[in-house]
């Protein structure tokens, strides 16, 4: 006999012969939607490895399981059973359990045919993910340190929906270089300059591949794509047409880049433990309509450029481009298409947060932003619009658009890496496999490196001349070594030039009755640096009301 007890220290008993059948219960709870921040936080005050699998498992119980007992139906997913009038809830989610064991042993010779059915699929499911877990915590490296990791789960319920910031936190506990457990992978996070100059320069070798989750895959195409394929030999979006009309394909275009973000970005607990995702169908459909719905955007684009192409001869976007290139360099179809879009999601999501963020830094420093504008003036002056020609006379604009990258970088977390061989960083060891991340966003707050790091001051950028492309590991907004952003160049451009054209023809305040220091500046959880909240600001011209029209002249 098994003895459980409640978090209310009401005891109860039941059989040994039932434990895998509540064993299976918790594992597909773990495997379930990663429960909210209010859920998260009860989680993590549970101690114990039983006692958390027992708080927590009647979200699944509620959502895939009903029982069959003394010819009594009861549906778990209505919460209730005819014998007790308990019910599940959040509040109290071991009463309706007591429902179902009463209804158990109202019957015992019912309930056990219906466990024994299952007995043995169970018992493999336990065995082999015992097996799992044992061989992974068992390991005969010297890992670096970090939190203590679940079993089956690791380190998943314990990390909070920011993970940068959590992985920051951490560090300061166990170290710039600690071990993270997302379900049986092991993921090493480094958060300091030294060590993400040996994972990026002198273990890249090692280190320049790609790990692809479910969600890297289906968005890659299997990796048959720049960013996501692993290290080897191996358009620009419409929103208005000819005529002026808003043009359905933008539309498309953004709906589905807003989902694909949602995805990619999942902490779900079967993303990161793969080996149940049979378990919940749902989410693959939705991975599948995704990508469907992508592609058939995608394909819509390469025909409309195919048909011009035959008609007026071979165009000048980077479709026609590719197109023109898929017969001379084998290119599949599927490859074009994921290469569009790396051009798409990485290029442009990327430089519209850096501005946002660098506009919300000027309206909270407005010192700053005057500064910014008097060079503007100095240089470009009040009849003219500003060029990337001018960028070499005005540093100040320069390194505000540095500190701003610095503070927020776009992918605080880079995109991860994979050990494909073991190699040590900081003295530790990262076994083959390995996923590693680069916490450039720890490494940009340094206060060991930078002075006052939490404070918006462009000025340091101009009292020390700092790369910002990949060759000091101080500053890595575009990632280093052979993985680094092949458009770093242009992307800074991008980055420099918008903002300057924004300071040039705007002054930015915030709206009435908002305080520059009330403006808020916590981030959404993501793969990217999405504000919490849009930033909402009031823009007063600065500039003749001739250099507002659509294409007017930069002269």
């Amino acid at each position: 006999m098994l003895s459980l007890q409640t978090p209310e220290r009401v005891s109860f008993r039941l059989p040994r012969s039932l434990s895998p059948l509540l064993f299976l219960v918790h594992v597909e709870d773990i495997f379930s939607v990663l429960p909210c921040a209010d859920e998260m936080r009860l989680l993590s005050r549970v101690e114990g490895h039983l006692h958390y699998f027992w708080t927590c498992f009647w979200l699944p119980l509620r959502a895939h399981f009903s029982w069959s007992c003394c010819r009594e139906f009861v549906d778990v997913s209505l919460c209730s059973c005819t014998w007790s009038h308990a019910t599940l809830s959040s509040v109290n989610p071991l009463s309706g359990y007591t429902s179902v064991v009463d209804c158990l042993s109202k019957s015992k010779a019912t309930a056990m045919a219906v466990m024994w059915e299952n007995t043995y699929t169970v018992a493999a499911i336990v065995a082999a993910l015992l097996f799992m877990m044992y061989k992974s915590l068992r390991s005969s490296h010297k890992l670096p340190p970090g939190p203590r990791p679940l079993p089956v789960v690791g380190n998943l319920t314990h990390i909070t929906p920011v993970r940068f910031k959590c992985f920051m936190e951490w560090a300061q506990t166990y170290g710039s270089v600690l071990s993270v457990w997302m379900g049986p992978t092991l993921n090493v996070v480094v958060s300091s300059a030294d060590a993400a100059k040996e994972m990026l320069k002198e273990r890249d070798h090692a280190l320049s591949s790609r790990p692809l989750t479910r969600a890297a895959a289906r968005f890659s195409r299997n990796g048959q794509d720049l960013i996501w394929a692993d290290y080897g030999p191996h358009y620009v979006k419409r929103f208005v047409d000819d005529k002026g009309n808003i043009d359905n394909q933008g539309v498309e275009f953004k709906e589905i880049v807003s989902q694909g973000m949602k995805l990619g970005a999942s902490l779900k607990m079967s993303e990161h433990i793969p080996y149940l995702r049979w378990m919940f169908p749902l989410q693959e459909e939705e991975f599948a309509k995704h990508g469907a719905r992508r592609d058939n955007l995608t394909k819509a684009i390469m025909q409309e450029h195919r048909l011009q192409s035959q008609k007026n001869g071979p165009g000048h976007h980077f479709v026609d481009a590719l197109l023109s290139m898929q017969k001379q360099y084998d290119l599949s179809e599927t490859t074009i298409i994921g290469l569009l879009w790396d051009m798409i999601t990485a290029g442009m999501d990327t430089t519209a947060i850096s501005v946002e963020w660098a506009i919300a830094e000027l309206v909270r420093n407005p010192d700053v932003q005057v500064k910014a504008q008097q060079e503007l003036d100095q240089v470009v002056g009040q009849d003219r619009v500003v060029t990337e020609a001018d960028f070499s006379q005005l540093p100040y604009l320069q390194a505000v658009a540095k500190e701003a990258l610095r503070l927020h970088p776009p992918t605080p977390l880079m995109l991860p890496h994979k050990a494909t061989e073991t190699v040590k960083i900081g003295g530790y060891d990262v076994p083959k496999g390995t996923v590693v991340h680069c916490n450039v966003y720890a490494i940009s707050r340094d206060p060991t490196v930078w002075e006052e790091p939490l404070r918006f001051r462009p000025e340091r950028f101009l009292e020390e001349d700092i790369d910002i492309k990949g060759h000091d590991y101080r500053l890595l907004p575009f990632g280093a070594g052979r993985r680094v952003c092949p458009g770093a160049q242009l992307g800074l451009n991008m980055v420099q030039l918008m903002l300057a054209r924004l300071l040039h023809h705007f002054s930015w305040a915030p709206p009435p009755g908002v305080t520059p220091a009330a403006i808020d500046m916590t981030e959404r959880p993501g793969v990217v640096t999405f504000m919490a909240a849009p930033l909402q600001v009031l823009a007063t011209p600065r500039l003749r009301a001739a250099l507002y029209k659509n294409g007017s002249s930069p002269s």
